[in-house]
């Protein structure tokens, strides 16, 4: 079988902290292609990772338009997720897009409606749901071990961890802050755990109180007050139309020590759960109340086929659904959902009113 030939548009952070790493791990693809408006990082992206003789360019539309590309990850800011992804599913390309699927919904939805009429996969990088905790929650959760999930919390809560590099700080490129950048995780995984894509209304609330702190202790360094023009927390109540509930949380910048990021809290009719700190599940039993934390089991030693890496496992997971012409774990269907969601809690937290849907 012919290796999948894939471009990477965007050589920056995500790029190589995740897809250029994992899918040189994957043996069914190889990559042949690296764009990036600087070209220096597309050169050095090409020599780490590429076949000999990768094409290397600063135009995405060399990329679209290249007919011996097969798969392209577009891995840019969020402003320009949707163009280029719109661009490579026009041109024959299966895409991978990084998350959140877009800017704005509008474009998200353009870009499904791109994947639709041109017959290729669209997935968007919502590598944790290929975390062992969440697909135990996930398989809970379809085999009805909660009964009616009817209450949720998603949790992205950084105390101080602002992304002071890249354009992370720019509502311009990113379209908002920790919301758009680690609640849609959390949203993500709670909405797939649910199984619930339906939602009637939401109440949001943003904050900016800390990003005009000057020195401000962070993670990263301290961040430049003038150059952070997103908020520093987010927060959001969603109700779907069965009625259950969903509090999204997220946050850089909080005077908080109860932290924790890309996991959810959901509760049922039969019991509840949390991956919060690891997966714990609880209910009622005998007339008694129980709490069972599950133990995550190791690999095989010494056995290449296990991988505990969750971008990794997503990434092979992406290539054999166009391998085998399946559905990828991530819809783009549910993808766009989440980002109605985000910005419709952006929208609320702006003008002080709900925003319902249709």
């Amino acid at each position: 079988m012919e290796k999948l030939r894939i471009a990477i548009v965007g050589c920056g952070g995500i790029a190589n902290g995740k897809h250029m790493p994992s899918l040189k791990k994957v043996q069914t693809c190889e990559m042949v292609a690296f764009c990036d408006l600087v070209i220096e990082r597309a050169q050095e992206a090409a020599a780490k990772y590429g076949v000999p003789g990768a094409k290397v360019t600063t135009d995405y539309m060399e990329i679209a338009n290249d007919p011996d590309i097969d798969v392209v990850h577009v891995c840019t800011p969020n402003r320009s997720h949707s163009f280029i992804s719109i661009a490579c599913l026009e041109g024959g390309k299966h895409v991978m897009c990084e998350k959140p699927m877009a800017k704005t919904a509008a474009e998200a939805k353009e870009m499904l409606e791109a994947a639709k009429r041109t017959g290729k996969k669209l997935s968007i990088g919502y590598q944790n749901r290929q975390c062992y905790d969440q697909m135990m929650l996930k398989k809970a959760c379809d085999d009805g071990k909660l009964g009616e999930i009817y209450f949720a919390k998603a949790h992205a809560l950084r105390r101080r961890a602002v992304p002071t590099w890249g354009v992370f700080m720019n509502e311009y490129e990113q379209g908002g802050g920790p919301l758009i950048d680690i609640g849609t995780h959390a949203l993500d995984l709670t909405l797939w755990s649910m199984n619930n894509y339906e939602p009637a209304m939401v109440v949001g609330s943003k904050f900016r109180k800390l990003a005009d702190t000057k020195n401000a202790a962070n993670a990263w360094g301290p961040w430049d007050p003038e150059a952070y023009t997103v908020e520093d927390s987010c927060f959001g109540f969603i109700k779907m139309k069965n009625g259950a509930t969903i509090i999204l949380e997220s946050s850089w910048a909080i005077n908080l020590t109860d932290t924790a990021e890309a996991c959810c809290t959901l509760c049922g009719t039969k019991g509840g759960a949390t991956t919060k700190g690891g997966l714990v599940f609880n209910g009622e039993e005998n007339s008694a109340l129980y709490t069972h934390r599950i133990e995550k089991c190791g690999g095989v030693a010494f056995y290449d086929g296990f991988s505990d890496d969750p971008s990794e496992s997503d990434m092979r997971q992406w290539l054999n659904a166009i391998i085998n012409d399946t559905d990828p774990c991530v819809l783009p269907e549910q993808a766009l959902v989440v980002s109605q969601i985000l910005e419709a809690i952006y929208k609320s937290a702006e003008t002080g009113a709900p925003v319902f849907f249709d």
